[in-house]
């Protein structure tokens, strides 16, 4: 029996990131009908890991592969998910997972970032036009550098003048910060792209910040591209991960993982125990498990 795919994500308040979500997955069943697909969220939106789960075993699967579909490593996809799947384990003894992982800093991903910014800046406008690419921001440091990563890697062989990161929660800089660093840079113009696949709340409020500044600042044209979206090459880059996995070859950047690692002012992290996100359409089973 071929393996099935359990595509995993966070989960939004906002209506149409979880439509979107829902898309993706038909997107990718379609794209590779031979496999079983089903996709389930941690938090804030149904239906759960865990129903997500039964929708396969429910076809007699007992071996999946489980893709975070999120952008970086961060605690959802090091800690949350693999608590989750762990649950599941318990709660269904003989269940095996293989766990990819995350969609990360890779070439798509920057290639439909510069796309999204050519829909809104002129060919003429490239040159100067300042970027700012913002990312959820995490507790993770890991995390945070690949968003600066991302950044840096569309700005190297592309005639982007300035990009910079930003970050619109639990870390700095923020967005205005990044947009004034932009004009002290000399910009002009500036283009906000959201780092962020599906709508939801932190992706309007990297709109709303921007168009804050932009209208305190009537001198700047500002700009807001499209987030990433479900695009194709996106559920191709899902299968890669799947393919990954089914193959054992995942590759985790465990160098700079704070539960691994003695991260400055992360210390007290490595090893730390990890527990799934409650969902209110699962039952607490109150179990954890640490990083090894």
């Amino acid at each position: 029996m071929t393996l099935p795919l359990l595509l995993i994500g966070h989960g939004t308040r906002e209506p149409a990131g979880v439509e979107e979500f829902h898309a993706f997955v038909q997107r990718v069943q379609q794209l590779a009908p031979q496999l079983d697909v089903a996709g389930g969220f941690i938090e804030l939106a149904d239906p759960p890991i865990t129903d997500a789960v039964a929708s396969l075993t429910a076809r007699g699967h007992r071996d999946v592969v489980a893709v975070p579909l999120v952008l970086v490593a961060a605690s959802h996809s090091k800690g949350d998910v693999p608590a989750a799947l762990l649950r599941e384990q318990i709660r269904q003894p003989g269940l095996a997972f293989r766990y990819g992982r995350p969609l990360g800093v890779h070439p798509t991903v920057v290639a439909l970032l510069d796309q999204r910014l050519t829909a809104v800046v002129a060919p003429a406008d490239r040159a100067r036009t300042a970027v700012v690419v913002v990312g959820r921001g995490a507790t993770d440091p890991d995390a945070n550098a690949d968003v600066a990563k991302v950044a840096r890697l569309l700005w190297e062989g592309r005639d982007w003048p300035i990009v910079e990161p930003a970050f619109i929660s639990l870390t700095t800089p923020s967005v205005p910060e990044a947009l004034e660093r932009a004009r002290l840079l000399g910009a002009d113009r500036i283009a906000v792209v959201p780092f962020f696949l599906f709508a939801g709340v932190l992706p309007d409020r990297v709109a709303e910040q921007a168009s804050a500044y932009a209208a305190a600042h009537p001198e700047l044209h500002v700009s807001i591209a499209d987030l990433v979206g479900g695009d194709d090459l996106i559920a191709d880059l899902v299968l890669e991960r799947y393919a990954e996995a089914v193959g054992g070859d995942t590759r985790m950047n465990c160098d700079t993982c704070i539960y691994r690692v003695a991260m400055p002012g992360f210390e007290a992290k490595v090893g730390a125990p990890q527990a799934p996100h409650d969902h209110p359409g699962d039952r607490a089973h109150g179990h954890s498990h640490s990083h090894s």
